[in-house]
């Protein structure tokens, strides 16, 4: 598969982290682990654009797409109909998945509070994005725990532990 990334990253982001990488990265980790993983060596070209930003842009999307004035750490506008999906690893033009908008502070902050690298919180939201992209929802409790099981394999096919596993403790602290 060839997959084209469309990236904006604003001055918010860690120029430090290669950005485009982890998002390439994270989407091929994640359509490896969906039911359309023939898209990986499908000859089609795939797209995916990605726009890392901050809490007052993505506060103005989520009011003016979902009606909810509030920051969020991700946002996810899926653009191929199922059909198109399952058709996705014939031969045809350019699919476009979808756009996938991280809020920098969101993100960080969630990060901060989960003791999480912030490259390795927003590799699991671009997962879950990817995801999303793909037609997975977590709106009832089978959905959502068949999407987390596929984001669990998804980040340890990156190299990151399972978001969703509880908290240990660390040494010293009772359990």
């Amino acid at each position: 598969m060839t997959l084209e990334l469309s990236l904006d990253a604003d001055e918010d982001w860690d120029s430090s982290t290669d950005w485009a990488r982890l998002a390439e990265d994270a989407a091929r980790a994640a359509i490896a682990e969906s039911s359309y993983p023939a898209l990986l060596s499908a000859g089609r070209p795939v797209e995916i654009s990605v726009v890392f930003t901050n809490d007052e842009e993505v506060r103005a999307l989520n009011a003016e797409w979902r009606g909810q004035d509030k920051p969020t750490h991700v946002l996810c506008f899926p653009h191929a109909e199922p059909a198109e999906l399952e058709r996705a690893a014939t031969p045809g033009p350019e699919l476009m998945l979808g756009d996938i908008v991280l809020a920098r502070e969101t993100c960080a902050r969630e990060a901060e509070e989960k003791g999480l690298a912030l490259k390795d919180h927003a590799a699991h939201l671009l997962v879950h994005g990817t995801l999303h992209l793909l037609g997975y929802d977590h709106g009832d409790d089978d959905t959502a725990t068949d999407m987390e099981a596929r984001e669990i394999r998804a980040l340890a096919r990156l190299g990151i532990a399972d978001p969703y596993a509880p908290l240990m403790p660390s040494a010293g602290e009772a359990a």
